[in-house]
């Protein structure tokens, strides 16, 4: 199959792409479980199949089982139309995408009628005034944990991706598709470590059986998929409750701090693995500040602690990118020293309230009473308020969540996408801020437990706005951008590379100084206090971050996010697996810095093709039938042109290709 393009037919690698997807999801109808009809605590299933047959692995079955009648006729009707879509995708056929996005409705529809008669059966056990109130809470979290299993998840992905793969033969579409080039390395490091771990689970994990029958072969193999599913389930669960939910944006926002750290510099030329030497930095400048100033401030004291946490960062970033400047010493080197000064100055300062010099005993008021290495408490001025606090509308003691941030953030960035107009970002912002405005009192009452999940979100947010703003919006953006991809012909063309290396570093330690807002200012550790158990090598995490985000502000918020809900989600894993524990978290993150640093076994033409001009020019040349032999004389001013064009223009086009990129 070529790539030999037709008007109205997909090319021979999207029909490839539409072909294996659709083949993959079919095989996943037939070999895996369909659905999930309830779950014990230690993640023992009732499995449904494809077939209409029931693996039960618990240790007793409900009083009743949902209806499965009508989710087995849209499995099958699923299969018949991923058959379609294999058959159009090997004819390379322009309907190909009708039966692909067929089948994902299908199998999306099977998914909604599943979870309705689910919670269906939920609420007659609730009901039924027969039962006892511990029998009513086992059903009723027996039922909440079903849902659609591997057989549908499979084919809802697969005939998304055969859909999208058959539409790209409309040029509208492949040019709303070719935007999202840039989530290609990602999202293949993504489904790689994903596979790679079911790998290891299936390895490490033994079968959970409660029922005490033996398995067959195929039903071993039904238990075993489903411990695969069930595990990524977990993982991923957080996002569809609030607690969790909270949990994974608390332990996702000093990983914003420091994944914009690193991503800076990494725009800018440089590698900074100093990351948690500045935010130890930071949460000690904020500490000062926020214990140590004068009460009289009132509430100045808040933003000045902040801007302190700012301040410690960014001059313990600047210290290694002066040496680099004046120097040419290697910043990695540097960064990693620094960061065991800062843990000597963190543990000199609350470790202990007495330390010998000269034969003298002095004594150091940091440190708060008791063996805990901790420092005294923030003033009240200097705390910052948590997110339910601040966003909570309701009266009367009840908790109701206000709309007007989310809708204000959706509204910036669908007005900044549509809007095609000069000045469009500043005007999509005020159009957040005033619907924001409107809707603030409008609320969502919930029932949640108290989550230190705080306003330093909100800061990380506004870094990641300023990262944007000042690295693609300013003449300083360009310059540190030119500087990190060609140095010589930054300074060629008059920009000063000692400078803005310093300046580079010392916004990337910025950044991850205020991540010490976080942890101190913010009580993410339950105290508003300088702690010793302050994990700072969420700074190393940061890189991991920066790199699945491919150094965007957007790529490190997502990134940022899916390991919070993942650190949050591996918790309930550890919990009711034995061979399966938290660790495996680590593992998918190492796995996702492996692939991305391999570039997802990508071809280069793939991620980053040559320009459609170029490619038509060098086709266009190839062409012509007077064109001279290579290495002729007739040919050499051509070569010794495109030779000077090459060397004297090699950094803007790049800037600006990164620029459509942002």
């Amino acid at each position: 199959m070529n790539d030999v393009s037709h008007p109205g037919h997909p090319s021979g690698t999207a029909a490839r792409i539409a072909l294996t997807a659709s083949a993959v999801s079919a095989a996943g109808l037939l070999l895996f479980p369909l659905a999930t009809l309830g779950r014990g605590f230690n993640a023992d299933g009732l499995l449904l199949h494809l077939s209409g047959r029931v693996l039960n692995l618990t240790g007793s079955l409900p009083p009743q089982l949902p209806d499965t009648g009508t989710v087995l006729m849209l499995a099958w009707l699923t299969l018949a139309l991923l058959v379609a879509t294999i058959f159009g995708a090997a004819r390379r056929a322009n309907w190909l995408w009708i039966p692909a996005l067929l089948a994902f409705l299908s199998a999306a529809l099977a998914v909604v009628l599943l979870r309705r008669g689910v919670d269906a059966e939920a609420a007659r056990a609730l009901a039924d005034s027969t039962l006892r109130p511990g029998a009513k809470r086992q059903l009723r979290n027996f039922y909440t944990s079903s849902g659609m299993n591997l057989g549908l998840f499979l084919p809802l992905l697969g005939s998304l991706i055969a859909a999208g793969a058959g539409l790209s033969a409309r040029p509208a579409w492949w040019q709303r598709m070719n935007r999202l080039r840039g989530l290609l390395v990602p999202v293949v490091a993504i489904g790689l470590s994903i596979l790679v771990g079911a790998i290891v689970v299936l390895l490490v994990q033994p079968t959970v059986n409660n029922s005490g029958q033996a398995l067959s072969l195929w039903q071993s193999w039904l238990a075993k998929s489903d411990l695969v599913y069930f595990v990524y389930s977990t993982l991923f669960a957080p996002i569809t409750r609030l607690n969790p939910l909270l949990d994974s944006l608390k332990i996702a926002t000093p990983l914003i701090f420091t994944g914009l750290s690193v991503a800076f510099a990494f725009r800018t030329g440089l590698f900074n693995i100093g990351a948690p030497g500045q935010l130890t930095m930071g949460a000690i400048a904020a500490m000062l500040v926020g214990v140590y100033a004068p009460a009289s401030l009132g509430w100045l004291l808040l933003p000045l602690s902040i801007l302190a946490a700012g301040a410690g960062g960014a001059l313990w970033g600047a210290i290694p990118g002066f040496l680099k400047a004046r120097f040419g010493s290697s910043e990695v080197i540097n960064t990693i020293m620094l960061n065991y000064v800062a843990s000597a100055i963190f543990v000199f300062l609350i470790g202990t309230d007495k330390f010998p010099l000269f034969g003298k005993m002095y004594n150091l008021p940091f440190k708060a009473e008791g063996y805990e290495p901790r420092s005294q408490e923030l003033q009240q001025a200097a705390h910052l308020p948590t997110m339910l606090n601040l966003l909570n509308v309701g009266q009367n003691g009840a908790t109701t969540l206000s709309i007007g941030l989310p809708v204000a953030l959706l509204a910036f960035y669908a007005l900044r996408s549509f809007l095609k107009v000069p000045n469009r970002s500043l005007i999509a912002l005020v159009g957040a801020l005033l619907l924001g405005a409107l809707t603030w009192r409008i609320g969502i009452p919930v029932e949640v437990v108290g989550s230190q999940f705080n306003a330093s979100f909100l800061i990380a947010l506004a870094s990641v706005a300023l990262f944007g703003t000042l690295m693609w919006r300013t003449a300083t953006g360009y310059a540190l951008r030119a500087v990190g991809l060609s140095p010589k012909a930054a300074e060629y063309g008059g920009i000063s590379v000692a400078k803005n290396t310093v300046l580079a570093m010392t916004l990337a330690g910025m950044f991850a100084g205020l991540a010490g807002t976080h942890y101190v200012n913010g009580g993410a550790l339950d105290e508003y206090r300088l702690k010793g158990n302050m994990p700072v090598n969420v700074g190393f995490d940061g890189i991991a971050v920066a790199l699945m985000g491919q150094n965007t502000p957007a790529g490190v918020v997502a990134a940022s996010l899916l390991f919070g809900t993942i650190d949050t989600g591996g918790v309930d894993v550890d919990q009711k697996l034995d061979g399966v524990n938290k660790d495996i978290v680590t593992v998918l993150k190492a796995l996702v810095v492996l692939f991305i640093a391999a570039g997802g076994f990508l071809s280069r033409r793939v991620t980053d093709p040559p320009p459609p001009a170029l490619v038509q020019k060098d086709a266009g040349q190839a062409g012509t039938l007077n064109a001279p032999e290579p290495g002729t004389a007739a040919a050499q001013p051509n070569v010794a042109q495109n030779i000077h064009h090459a060397q004297t223009d090699t950094t803007a086009p790049q800037l600006h290709k990164e620029e459509d990129r942002a």
